[in-house]
Order: C-alpha cells, then structure tokens, then sequence
C-alpha cells in the first residue's frame, strides 16, 4: 500500500474493528456499581452549581474523581438515564484511547534510537498493538461497565499525557507542552493511579529520547516539573475523597502484609489474563493470602519478572520501560494500600496491557518480521471473544449467573445473583443464593436483609421481620434495612411500627426515597394530604425515576383537590411504567375532574383493554360519556 494511504487505512480499520466487537455492547443495562455511580447519583442531575458536580457524595462511589463525575452528568444532561448513551461515551474513550496508543507506538519507534530497526513497518507494528490492546476480552470489564469508566479516562489522559510529550520533545512547541499538562490533570481527575504518570513520563524520556535522567531534566525540567506538580491536585482530591467508603485504606481489617501477599495472586491473574483470557470474571470476590506459605506460588513468578523490569531499564533497554510501566501502573492498586473490596479487578489490567502489547509484538517482530500478519488472526479472535462476553453484561441476571458459576465460593456474587433473581420475579431461587451467601460468610449484612425482602415477596412477613432484626443486629444504621422492617410490619398491620422504622430510616438517610414514599401512603391513608404531598416530592428529588412516588403524589394532589397538578404526577409514572394501571385509572379520574371528559374517556377506555372488568373504569367511562358535548 503507498505510504500516503497506510496511515489512514490503519486508523479507520482499528476504528471500524473496535466498533463491530463491542457494537453488542450498547443495550447492556446498569449493572453493580453503575447504580450507585449513575442511576442514584444526584449529583449528576444537574450542572449547577458546578461544586455538586465536581464534588460527588462518598456514596456515590465516584467521590474524588470529579472528571469523571462531569461526564456522567453530561450524560444525564442530554438523555436522562438512557444506557445507551452512557455506553457510547464508554466506547468512544475506548476507540480515542486506542488511536492515541496507536500514534504513540508509531512516533516512538520513528525516533532515532528506533527508525533503523522499525522505520518500515511502524505503521504495522502500531496497528498491531493498538488492535491486541483494544480488542482483548479483558477489556470489555472497562468499557462494557458503565462504572468503570473512571478507568477509560484516566487510560486516556495517561495516553495522551505521554503522546502530547512525545510530540512536545520532537517539535519543541509549547501547546504540546501545555496539553500534556491538562491532559494530566485530567487524569489525576479521573482516578488515583494516573499518579504513576509523571514517573513513567520521566522514564520514558530517559529510555528512548534523552538517554539519562540527568539529561532528561535538564533539557525539559520545567515540564516535569510541571507534571509532578499535578500531585498536589491528587492529594487534595484524595484528601476530600472519603476512601474508606470505597473500602481503600489501611485500617479496615487486612494487614499491609498481607494484602501485598494477595496482590501477588492478583499481578499473577493479571499477566494470566494477558496471555491466555479465560476465564473472565466480573468480581473474584474478597479472598486474601495469609502468609508466605500460600504466596510463594505467586511470588516465584512475579519477583523475578520485577528484578528483570529493574535490570532491563537500568540497561535502558526498551522491554525495561515496557515491563516497569507494566508494574508501575499496577502499583497503586497491586502493592500495599488495602482495597478491600476488590483485591483483583480485571479493569486494573485496562491500561498495563497496552505495555504488554506492545512487548509481546515488538518482541515477536524482532524475532521475524512476518509475525504481524500472526497478530491480525490474534485480533479478530480477540475481537469475536470480546464480543462474546459483552453479552454476559447485557443484564445483571447474565453477569451474576457467569460470576457465580466461575466462583461459587464468592458471597457477593451469590448475594447479587439473588438480588437479579428478585428483581426478575424468582423470589423462591433468589432466597436459594442468598441463603448460600449467608452460609459462606455468615457475618455478611447485605444477603440477609435480601433474603428477608425475598421472605416478604414469598409471603413470609413474620419471618422477613426476623431475618430483617437480624441483619439491623449487624448492620443497625442501615436506612435500607429499617426501610424493609417497616414494609414487613406494614404487611402484618402493625402501622404504628412501622412509621417508627420510616422515621428511624429517616434520620439515617434523610433522603431515603423508599422511606418517603412508604410514609407517603400512610399519610394519606389517614387522611394527611399535604403531608403526603411532601414525602411523595422528597422522594422524587432523590430518586426522579421513582414511579410509585409520582404515582403517590399524584394521589396526594387528586385528594388535596389540585387535579391539574395530579395530571402532570400520573402521565410522569405513567412515562416510567406505562403498565401502572392504577396510575393510567386515576389519570382519567384527574382529568374528568379537570373537565376534560374526552382524555378522560381514553384513559379508562386504556384499563378496560386491559382489565375488561374493572368496575371503577367502566363506571367512570361512562360518567366521561355522558359529559362530552353532545
């Protein structure tokens, strides 16, 4: 192919290759950490004040990383909680990433220490390791898992940190150098390993442009000055960023020890998983190591691979810097700050693969130049299983019965099965897994407050009663738990109870939309209109999705005698759940009293095709009749 047309033929065929592998990808639903990411994520409702979006709440799960958190409200801004959208933006980082990488890789190896050898099959080469990166299965954790997007963004400002460098150190024009350090800062916005960069910058000078340390600073000291500087900014993001409640820090029950023993089973699964990725698995769970006993498997592997990184880059040689990037970048999360929630994440691989990519097809190329026509049959493998195991991510039910089959000892895994189980309508399986949850980690609060919803879905209210004291026993300012409680006690027609446990949920979470809901009923069963006005809103400015809340402020305004208002209530739950039929009812009965007799009828004409014998309807039918013009 003539030199002009190669470069853009590679880039639009990385381009197209990528969105046909993950073009299943875009229907997948929020699943885990997306709902509290996204879906109850307030602030992300709006864009202003910008503080509240910049500076999510720890429950969030996004607290301190407030690019990414501007990105979900741009999200929210322009379609609501449409998954789909969110999707494309994840992808559309992926696709930016891999045409950063694939520059990066081309411009590196046209540089003097590099052009003899690969000048002319740069391009190739580029393609062939930004095509193994973005179509390896192990990415799809990254960009098929809307939460995970904290890790797309920071893999692309790391990116295009390092390319908008390259591109400043060749061309010496200060833009370059000033986006290098905006995209810096970016990432530092995006997620705490980006923290690793303005090392990896420094090393990377050193390897393939100035040739030392020393001589890297003094030719560019003020722009890694300037890069280090972005600690600061990280430092005062993790300072506000309440990590505890991200399950990160050093007093949450797991020796430093002991976690950097754990995280050698972890780098071991992650080079695993580069090689050979299968199996994949969504969440293996909170297993730790105790002892060098049961390290020492892991470790024969891992320490002598950390020695030859070392040695390699002290001989600056080009499988140095690749290798040290590969555990430098993993360092943050894979040495010796606890997370316990999740000691291994195949999202952590995200961006160290790109280092092991391209080591592996260099290497290979060295070994015998016609190995890149051996990489485009590994890339389209890759790219059919990529797109195989997005349909895992296509539901929660999907993702949590591959996870639990790949790890049965995982309580978590179990304890979400059984939440997708009961949101599918399988109250009785569900209880199965959350028994199963229960039985491996019995000290474990989720599953047994699920396991007393499935109790109360069975109807069981006396046992859901018990289990829900139980799991409060363990877990007693859990707003959710006492919220339950109190549906139980309302089941078993002890009401006074029951507003107790609202109330009490309350002041946990004084947002609490089941909360305000719930009491939204009782107040206006007892009569109490405007009172169940007020819980219905409150419920609805945590939760706007929330159709049994608009549902119930509209009662509220119907018996409060503000028919008009009741219209708007009814038609939003009737947007969110158009199968509510006592919403679409009540809608009719609002506009009858609004006068508008012909809507009216088409409501109650809409409950009848559907309940042929439900006599409120007919009967309002009727009235709706005889009062249009005649």
């Amino acid at each position: 192919m003539p030199e002009r047309l190669r470069l853009p033929f590679a880039a639009l065929a990385l381009i197209a290759t990528v969105l046909l592998a993950y073009a299943n990808s875009l229907a997948g639903e929020f699943v885990f950490d997306d709902q509290s990411s996204v879906v109850e994520n307030t602030s992300i409702r709006s864009l202003w004040p910008p503080a509240a979006v910049l500076l999510p709440p720890a429950e969030a799960g996004i607290c301190g990383r407030p690019f990414a958190n501007l990105t979900m409200a741009l999200n929210y801004a322009l379609h609501g909680l449409d998954v789909r959208g969110y999707h494309v933006v994840n992808l559309a980082l992926h696709v930016l990433s891999a045409l950063i990488l694939f520059g990066l890789v081309r411009r590196t190896l046209l540089l003097p220490p590099l052009a003899g050898r690969f000048a002319t099959d740069a391009t190739g080469i580029a393609l062939a390791v930004a095509a193994i990166w973005a179509l390896h299965p192990v990415q799809t954790n990254t960009v098929s898992y809307i939460s995970q997007r904290v890790e797309g963004l920071m893999a692309l400002c790391y990116l295009a940190t390092l390319y908008c460098f390259l591109r400043y150190a060749t061309s010496g024009s200060r833009r370059w150098a000033a986006l290098a350090v905006i995209s810096c800062v970016l990432g530092m916005a995006s997620k705490e390993v980006m923290i690793t960069a303005p090392v990896v910058l420094l090393l990377y000078d050193r390897t393939f442009l100035a040739g030392s340390i020393r001589s890297a600073l003094r030719l560019r000291a003020y722009l890694h000055g300037l890069l280090a500087s972005t600690w600061v900014f990280l430092g005062w993001l993790m300072l506000h960023a309440e990590l505890a409640q991200r399950g990160i820090g050093f007093a949450l029950g797991v020796s430093v020890f002991d976690y950097a023993l754990s995280e050698s089973r972890a780098v071991w699964t992650y080079l695993r998983l580069a090689v050979w990725p299968h199996p994949l698995v969504f969440d293996y769970g909170w297993a730790f190591l105790r002892g060098v006993t049961e390290a020492a498997p892991y470790l024969a592997v891992i320490v002598p691979l950390v020695l030859f990184s070392g040695f390699a880059l002290w001989r600056r040689w080009a499988s140095g810097f690749l290798s040290a990037c590969f555990f430098l970048i993993l360092s943050p999360s894979s040495s010796i700050a606890p997370i316990i929630q999740q000691p291994i994440a195949e999202s952590r691989l995200y961006l160290p693969l790109a280092a092991a990519a391209a080591l592996a097809v260099v290497g290979l190329y060295l070994l015998h130049r016609r190995t890149l026509w051996l990489w485009s049959a590994v890339a389209l493998v890759f790219a059919t299983l990529t797109s195989r195991r997005n349909e895992d991510y296509r539901t929660p039910l999907a993702l949590w019965t591959d996870t639990v089959a790949k790890r049965p000892e995982n309580a978590r895994a179990h304890n979400n099965l059984g939440s997708a189980l009961l949101h599918a309508g399988q109250p009785a399986t569900a209880a199965d897994h959350f028994t199963a949850a229960l039985l491996l980690q019995p000290t474990y609060p989720e599953p047994r407050q699920n396991l007393g919803v499935a109790l109360l879905r069975l109807g069981r209210p006396d046992a859901a009663v018990t289990t829900f004291e139980a799991a409060l026993a363990l877990q007693p300012a859990s707003a959710s738990t006492l919220c339950n409680l109190g549906e139980a006690l309302l089941a078993l027609g002890r009401t006074a109870e029951a507003v107790e446990c609202y109330e009490s949920a309350l002041r946990v979470d004084p947002g609490h939309a089941e909360a305000h809901n719930n009491l939204s009923v009782i107040s206006l069963a007892a009569g109490r209109f405007a009172e169940s006005r007020d819980h219905a809103e409150a419920a609805l400015r945590r939760q706007p999705d929330f159709p049994a809340a608009h549902y119930n402020l509209g009662n509220a305004l119907v018996r409060a005698g503000q028919p008009a208002a009741a219209i708007t209530a009814y038609t939003a739950a009737l947007r969110l759940q158009p199968d509510l039929i006592s919403a679409r009812h009540n809608l009719g009965v609002a506009f009858l009293q609004s006068g508008r007799a012909a809507e009216a009828a088409t409501q109650f004409r809409a409950v009848l095709a559907v309940q042929p014998n439900h006599s409120g309807a007919r009967r309002n039918l009727e009235q709706a009749l005889q009062s249009l013009p005649r």
